[in-house]
């Protein structure tokens, strides 16, 4: 995933392909709700690898897409297959800058 290794160019590339070629709705389903096979989502992996930049970008394009509800519930409290959310990635692989921003 773009988010988790640092590709922030291609990250704002593939967000403004998808706003020009598809509904608001295609956009959140396919970039800001898709998991990897193991249930993580781009805010997973921000989240852990401590990417700042990336998670910035996430969050704003959430912000202009989503309900809060939906940004809450959906996202920050997704579980990958092993029950971990957002905050589990971050804590776990030591990213205090990640946590503090999801905080």
């Amino acid at each position: 995933m773009a988010a988790d290794r640092g590709n922030i160019d291609t990250f704002q590339k593939l967000w403004e392909r998808a706003k020009e070629n598809q509904t608001t709705d295609e956009i959140n389903k396919k970039l800001l709700l898709a998991t990897d096979n193991e249930g993580g989502t781009a805010w997973h992996w921000a989240a852990g690898w401590g990417k700042i930049d990336e998670f910035k970008i996430l969050w704003e394009c959430a912000n202009g897409n989503l309900t809060t509800d939906e940004v809450h519930n959906k996202l920050l409290l997704a579980t990958d297959v092993e029950g971990r959310n957002v905050w589990h990635w971050a804590a776990s692989w030591g990213n205090k800058e990640s946590f503090k921003k999801l905080w």
